[in-house]
């Protein structure tokens, strides 16, 4: 994913090469410097009463400082889904008052989502489909191709969804007052990279919450670790993968495609599970508590251990809102295997409007559903955990190549790379002169022991000393110094 920078507006060029600004993103020094001081003084400045409004006010301002319009976007969801709410949590509401109410939610959302994240998907596919058919070629109306992909709107869309979801199953009681909802799916920390917060889990908070010094000593902890990841771990991985992955596929070779690739994987985890770690502790100083979303996945012993790991609060949502209401594991194998194929591409297809994204799913499905069967018929019990985690972690990374690939074909050019069948040209050295530099290769290996040595924040933070807290400021010390001499980096989660 290349980045620049054009007329001193920080930017990200997509897929589909839309291009979006994110000015105010964790790790800058606009966020850093000035949103957020001036966000806690206002927040912690105000009555206790009022700090909900705060939160609400900050929350749009973080998200419309690019393109003030997606709060408009923002701000529509939002009051379809309150108004839900209503329709479906009202005392003394009929079964049919109910089933209006959610459907209002839940059709609104997909809608919304359906229209700025897969309309032009959609279009192509069509066309594809028309060509292939002899109908000759179909251009895609001009209003498609303009369509610019808000930020983050896979998560906050899921938020506001899973209020009036969990109002229908008896799970959360309805909001206080609209401002306390908008708060609730507005909330900066985790607004455009997640983890997903669901509002029962926060329902409570949004009303009462701590406001304690151990509280926001330990938020400023785990958002200083979250920043040093990103900045000290994930940033240096990715020009070493866009080198591999924008490779001409004859100069990439059997090493190269390696290397780029285990970058890669590097640079997706350090970069989303920073995210993670930075939300965690923002809502930390703010009075909340957040879910962790990473585990060590890594190390998983088999894909289904992945997903425990992996992304929790996505994993967990497409189970309860998805793979369980399909009927989970309850009408037999055949069933069940359908049901997961069936979650694993639409977890797919949540992350990206292309067909490298439906082959990850299919992947990650397929063998999801191997694990169960060979589960049933063979004993792996004497399979070795190095083995075990080591093989997985293969699958994961085939997994990355789609994922990270523009195309299909890109993505099959890249395993022919891995295989050895590339990289005959003559600059294939040039290739990896660039790439396979001492500063690459240790940081590479660094990242690496990291992954598996180290053990994870929250198993770090879990008992909070005085030599953690300030062995956290000086890393954020140094990882501020280290994000001057870098080039925009944004979170890689937030295109999605």
């Amino acid at each position: 994913m290349p980045h620049s920078q054009a007329a001193g507006w920080r930017v990200l060029r997509c897929r589909a090469g839309r291009v979006v600004d994110y000015s105010v993103v964790f790790s800058s020094h606009l966020f850093l410097f000035y949103f957020l001081p001036l966000s806690l003084l206002l927040y912690y400045a105000v009555p206790k009463a009022w700090r909900i409004g705060v939160l609400a006010l900050t929350g749009y301002a973080f998200y419309g400082w690019w393109n003030p319009w997606f709060c408009v976007l923002m701000f529509i969801s939002t009051a379809i889904d309150y108004a839900g709410g209503l329709l479906v949590g009202a005392p003394g509401a009929g079964r049919r008052r109910r089933r209006l109410g959610l459907v209002l939610s839940v059709v609104s959302n997909l809608a919304i989502l359906a229209f700025f994240k897969y309309c032009g998907f959609a279009v192509g596919a069509a066309g594809g489909v028309a060509e292939a058919l002899g109908f000759g070629v179909w251009v895609a109306p001009e209003w498609v191709t303009r369509i610019v992909l808000p930020v983050g709107i896979s998560f906050y869309t899921f938020q506001s969804m899973s209020y009036c979801i969990d109002l229908y199953r008896g799970h959360a009681r309805l909001a206080p007052t609209f401002l306390h909802f908008a708060a609730y799916v507005s909330l900066y920390p985790q607004l455009v990279a997640g983890p997903i917060v669901r509002y029962e889990t926060v329902a409570s908070q949004l009303v009462e919450r701590p406001h304690t010094a151990a509280g926001f000593v330990c938020g400023l902890t785990r958002f200083s670790m979250g920043f040093a990841k990103k900045i000290l771990l994930a940033n240096p991985m990715g020009p070493v993968a866009d080198s591999a992955f924008a490779a001409h596929p004859d100069v990439l070779g059997f090493s190269t495609a390696w290397i780029g690739l285990v970058a890669y994987a590097l640079q997706i985890y350090f970069d989303f599970s920073a995210y993670s770690d930075m939300a965690i502790g923002l809502g930390r100083m703010f009075g909340f508590t957040f879910d962790e979303n990473f585990a060590s996945p890594y190390r998983s012993g088999s894909l289904s251990e992945f997903w425990r790991r992996w992304h929790i609060s996505l994993s967990t949502f497409l189970r309860d809102y998805v793979y369980i209401p399909l009927g989970g594991n309850r009408h037999g194998d055949g069933r069940m295997y359908v049901n997961l194929m069936m979650v694993m591409v639409l977890g797919g297809l949540w992350h990206g409007a292309n067909w490298t994204f439906v082959a990850w799913g299919v992947l990650h499905g397929g063998v999801l559903v191997l694990e169960r069967v060979l589960g049933r018929v063979v004993p792996v019990v004497w399979w070795p955990r190095p083995c075990a985690a080591g093989s997985t972690f293969l699958i994961v990374l085939a997994g990355w190549v789609f994922f990270r690939s523009d195309t299909l074909t890109v993505a099959a050019q890249y395993f022919e790379a891995l295989a050895g069948r590339r990289g005959t040209a003559d600059a294939a050295w040039l290739l990896r002169a660039e790439m396979m530099v001492p500063y690459n290769l240790t940081m590479l290996g660094l990242g690496l022991g990291v992954v598996f040595l180290v053990p994870n924040t929250q198993t770090m933070l879990r008992v909070l000393t005085p030599w953690k807290v300030v062995a956290a400021l000086l890393l954020l010390v140094l990882a501020v110094a280290m994000m001057f001499t870098q080039g925009f980096n944004p979170f890689l989660y937030f295109q999605f």
